[in-house]
């Protein structure tokens, strides 16, 4: 199969699902978990809090053009998420292909 011919499901499970990708959206997940244990409990005792703040900046710089008010907004953290984990997996195929690709002839490009 050629390379161009693959479908857009099929190049974002090829970029997705590998290490790279798959610990940066742990670390996302993570942090969006910390940040709404933390909203809950700031809204109980009355008090503001800017923990929302680091979902979007984990997920920047994408997350950042969708900074509008109200709940809208909060569409740029899942996209930022995927967008971002996609360029890391997209990375990570790269040196991963290159290194194999490298060795097998006996010249190493490290």
């Amino acid at each position: 199969m050629d390379k161009n011919s693959r479908s857009l499901p099929q190049n974002l499970r090829r970029y997705l699902v590998n290490p790279l990708a798959l610990g940066y959206l742990g670390v996302v997940l993570a942090v969006c978990l910390w940040v709404t244990v933390e909203t809950v409990a700031a809204s109980a005792s009355g008090d503001a809090s800017f923990a929302g703040v680091w979902a979007f900046l984990v997920t920047a710089p994408t997350s950042m053009l969708f900074l509008v008010a109200g709940p809208a907004g909060l569409i740029g953290i899942p996209l930022g998420a995927i967008v971002q984990a996609a360029a890391l997996g997209a990375l990570y195929r790269f040196i991963t292909e290159r290194r194999s690709h490298g060795t097998g002839s006996g010249v190493s490009h490290a």
